[in-house]
């Protein structure tokens, strides 16, 4: 019915301004400890080390991006640790797509944290930047019901859109 196609869509989340502080700290933290061990007794390397650790992990791990991709029927949603390390989160059937339109719109109305009936688990991988808006998808994945927050772009939503008329609404 449809032609076989793949669009994949890349979304930067955006740093925290607090990030650059405790980046900052810990960075500063681990120089300390690491002199002090050097100057003055060995017992402070050790936290040194655990320091430097530390920060390595939350560079890696504190920055996250996403990676849409839409290809025929199914969205693949995956999550990239401080750009090195991938891992799969979600593998959607739209066939099982409820309804996606923009976080405001009345047919995800029953679905907002506040104000709304139906509580679902819910999955933000949006960018958080102010200027983009960004959709609510209701969708089946597995036996559950789940709530995604995503930046889709208009070609990725005019693709569905085709697909699922009915259940699709713009901004």
């Amino acid at each position: 019915m449809y032609s076989d196609y793949k669009i994949v869509e890349q979304v930067k989340r955006k740093r925290k301004k607090s990030t650059a502080m405790l980046r900052a700290a810990m960075l500063i933290f681990t120089v300390l400890f690491i002199v002090m061990g050097i100057i003055f007794t060995r017992g402070f390397m050790l936290p040194g080390f655990l320091m430097a650790a530390l920060y390595l992990s939350y560079d890696i791990f504190g920055q996250k991006d996403y990676e849409y991709t839409l290809e025929n029927e199914n969205l693949s949603i995956d999550v990239i640790y401080g750009r090195r390390y991938r891992r799969n989160r979600h593998m959607l059937n739209l066939q099982e797509l409820e309804v996606l339109a923009p976080n405001w719109h009345d047919a995800v109305a029953k679905y907002r944290i506040k104000g709304g009936t139906v509580r679902l688990p819910k999955y933000d991988y949006t960018s958080y930047e102010e200027d983009i808006p960004y959709y609510t998808m209701i969708i089946m994945e597995g036996k559950k019901k789940i709530k995604l927050l995503l930046d889709l772009n208009d070609e990725m939503m005019q693709k569905i859109k085709i697909m699922h008329p009915e259940k699709v609404y713009f901004a």
